[in-house]
């Protein structure tokens, strides 16, 4: 029998929106449950509770079958994002498995918080260490010894990001960059505001041109690169973007 995935929704096509693969079209599937509680988490229903009955434990073929469904012949890459999907074992192996028979690249982001075996099977896998501003501690060893596992092992594409809200967070971000000079290394500022109605894009812009001036005063970022939310700046605050 196979492994079951908790998967509380998949949307798309749609374009993706940070990190190492933005503006690629992709699908999303989102896991349910996480290890951290990001205190300015945009996906808190995947593990605060509040959306907990909307939570559908399905197998590989069972996901691969609604992605088709609702995409079609329409993309070529699935994102599969949280919550944390590295608390996720067999049942995602198999989906990446899957979608590699189908010819689908498979792109993944989680904190670095847990190892998974299947990493080294991801075709895009972004690690994102959470800075100060989200209230939760990095365990360097453990994400030491992941980046290095992917590193000398990895068959696909890794990348580091990191999102910033203030200064403390470019702090962490700059001890991230300088503890892994060799991977490439992305910022992204921080949404302060998830749940704020309307066009936000100005706020955000704001944000970035801040970022901006940042790394362009830094002699240590010059090989960092600047990303904003692009599905935020499109799309605002709506879920299923």
């Amino acid at each position: 029998m196979s492994a079951k995935i908790p998967v509380i929704e998949m949307f798309g096509p749609t374009i993706q929106g940070e990190g190492a693969v933005i503006g690629v079209k992709t699908m999303f599937v989102r896991t349910y449950g996480c290890d951290y509680r990001c205190s300015w988490c945009d996906s808190a229903f995947t593990w605060d509770g509040s959306s907990k009955d909307k939570r559908v434990m399905m197998d590989a073929e069972e996901i691969m079958s609604g992605l088709t469904e609702l995409g079609g012949n329409r993309f070529d890459c699935v994102t599969i994002s949280g919550g944390n999907p590295a608390l996720i074992g067999e049942g995602l192996s198999e989906l990446i498995d899957l979608l590699h028979e189908r010819g689908i690249k498979a792109a993944i982001e989680t904190q670095g918080s847990r190892w998974q075996d299947w990493f080294l099977k991801v075709d895009a896998l972004t690690i994102s260490p959470k800075p100060p501003s989200s209230g939760m501690s990095t365990d360097w060893e453990v994400l030491d010894s992941i980046m290095e596992r992917v590193r000398t092992s990895g068959k696909g594409a890794h990348s580091l990001k990191v999102v910033v809200f203030d200064d403390e967070d470019y702090k962490y971000a700059a001890k991230v960059h300088h503890r892994y000079p060799d991977i490439p290394f992305f910022l992204q500022p921080g949404n302060d505001n998830v749940t704020e109605e309307g066009d936000i894009s100005t706020r955000l812009l704001s944000k970035l041109e801040w970022l901006f001036d940042k790394v362009i005063a830094d002699p240590d970022m010059n090989a960092a690169r600047v990303l904003p939310q692009l599905h935020a700046l499109i799309w605002h605050n709506k879920r299923g973007k």
